[in-house]
């Protein structure tokens, strides 16, 4: 960042943008609104490059608004990146906030070199994480919506006491046997009904789509290496490689750990340390994930007849590491259960040994050498 002369912060809303510059021979910022519109910015950008040439370096938070304002200004010749709010330096002390003031916050904490950027997919990557996020918000739709129905149920005191669990086909067979007095209750709960069939088909339609880009590529081989691993399939798969666009730049297994929000945080001073929680910064979606494959290991070390045919076809190097994952993730957690800890810390610190495994999966040439 100490090539450019020219440094623009941007407070970027869903209507304007709030711009403040500091230019070369300025002594003080220059600051302006613009809306926040196609042509706007492409005006915006020729007026950076007529004033500070080539030599122009401009900045926005990371939030809703996404990485379109970037993508125009790049495609316009003004570089542009989107800094990680939550590492942005403050001030305790500052109480007047205001968006002028975080415009001109952002241009010299850019220039000072301060600013943490985030790595911005590309508009495919973008859009197959976009999926990724729908499927799961389809899941917790449809959940919700089955939730509703049998807490209906619960309250006109019709309890389904079969033997299976609920949702399956015996279950499904026992709801269409149900009768209700009212014709007003039997509309609602056919509506409901009808709520969960459209969810379940919009999910399936999800899924199909995941899995259709999984047989291509560039997700078509490291798919196959990540679903050597137990617990992890092909959509699990997919959701830590659209997530975790650009992987190389994790230059290390405990980098990427500590991306994900899955170390302790920690308090140290003179003499004294404390460790606390896990920080559970970073995503949330792959943290979430990870930890539902982690609960896959408190099973007894042996491959299935599933996950032996996700391993056909696969090297023999990527089936060596997911079978030293498989033991090594099992005694650990045997080993953290026997020492009395909760099964909800022993499941993270066996995602966050998964993450080591994952991040060595995903380093073909360095498994290679290792292996």
């Amino acid at each position: 960042m100490q090539d450019f002369s020219t440094y623009v912060g941007l407070d970027v809303h869903k209507d304007t943008i709030v711009v403040a510059a500091l230019f070369p021979g300025h002594q003080e910022p220059v600051r302006w609104d613009v809306p926040n519109e196609a042509m706007a910015l492409r005006r915006l950008a020729r007026k950076l490059r007529r004033q500070g040439g080539d030599q122009v370096l401009c900045c926005y938070e990371a939030g809703v608004c996404g990485y379109a304002i970037q993508r125009r200004l790049q495609a316009e010749g003004v570089r542009c990146v989107v800094v990680a709010p939550s590492l942005i330096p403050v001030k305790p002390g500052q109480r007047i906030k205001t968006d002028a003031r975080d415009a001109l916050k952002l241009a010299q904490l850019l220039r000072a070199g301060l600013l943490t950027e985030v790595a911005p997919p590309t508009s495919q990557e973008e859009a197959v994480r976009d999926l990724c996020r729908a499927r799961e918000a389809t899941v917790g739709d449809l959940n919700r919506s089955k939730n509703r129905l049998t807490k209906m149920l619960l309250r006109k005191g019709i309890i389904y006491r079969e033997v299976q669990k609920a949702w399956t086909l015996t279950h499904r067979r026992w709801l269409g046997r149900v009768t209700f007095e009212s014709d007003t209750e039997r509309f609602i709960f056919e509506d409901c009904r009808l709520g969960i069939d459209q969810l379940e088909a919009r999910l399936q339609s999800l899924e199909n789509g995941l899995e259709a880009l999984a047989q291509q590529e560039p997700y078509r081989q490291a798919v196959g290496w990540l679903c050597c691993l137990r617990g992890v399939k092909t959509l699990t798969a997919m959701t830590l490689l659209s997530e975790l666009h650009g992987f190389r730049r994790f230059t290390s297994a405990r980098q990427l750990m500590g991306y994900l929000g899955l170390v302790t945080s920690v308090h140290a001073s003179a003499d004294s340390m404390h460790r606390g929680r896990i920080t559970k910064a970073g995503n949330a979606h792959v943290r979430r994930v990870l930890v539902e494959a982690a609960w896959n290991y408190m099973r007894r070390p042996e491959v299935s007849p599933a996950l032996r045919r996700r391993r056909q076809g696969q090297p023999a190097w990527a089936v060596a590491l997911a079978d030293k994952a498989l033991v090594r993730l099992h005694q650990r957690f045997q080993a953290l259960t026997r020492r009395g800890k909760p099964h909800n810390k022993v499941v993270v610190a066996v995602a966050r040994e998964l993450v080591g495994f994952i991040w060595a999966l995903l380093y073909r040439e360095t498994m290679n050498q290792a292996v």
